[in-house]
């Protein structure tokens, strides 16, 4: 996971990749944006190097950050969240998408990581 965030981070510096500050002509990003990606990607490599739990944590605080940036993200529409991230409806989407399996993924691998240690 943490793998493809940093390299979603990094195409969105990459001229042909990027084009009238859209991402593959759907997402609408800026430095800013690609820079969060790379954060977010950098975050789980560190965590999953650590520890399972700090990586269950990871995916349930990034859960809630990205669903908050949905949140956000629908309120503003086509504009910036907070001033500073690029936005548009499909940006929203994709944040709550990925809310949604993050979340997922931190609450079920935590009840099966207690499965396996009973």
């Amino acid at each position: 996971m943490g793998g493809l965030f940093l390299l979603g981070g990094l195409l969105g510096f990459i001229p042909g990749v990027i084009k009238d500050d859209m991402y593959l002509g759907i997402f609408m990003v800026n430095t800013a944006h690609n820079l969060l990606h790379i954060a977010s990607g950098t975050f789980f490599l560190v965590a999953a190097m650590f520890s399972e739990t700090l990586t269950t944590w990871w995916f349930r605080i990034f859960g809630a950050f990205y669903a908050a940036m949905a949140i956000m993200g629908f309120v503003v529409g086509n504009g910036t969240i907070l001033g500073l991230i690029s936005n548009n409806m499909y940006d929203a989407w994709g944040h709550a998408g990925l809310a949604l399996i993050m979340l997922v993924i931190g609450f079920a691998a935590s009840r099966r990581t207690n499965r396996l240690r009973v």
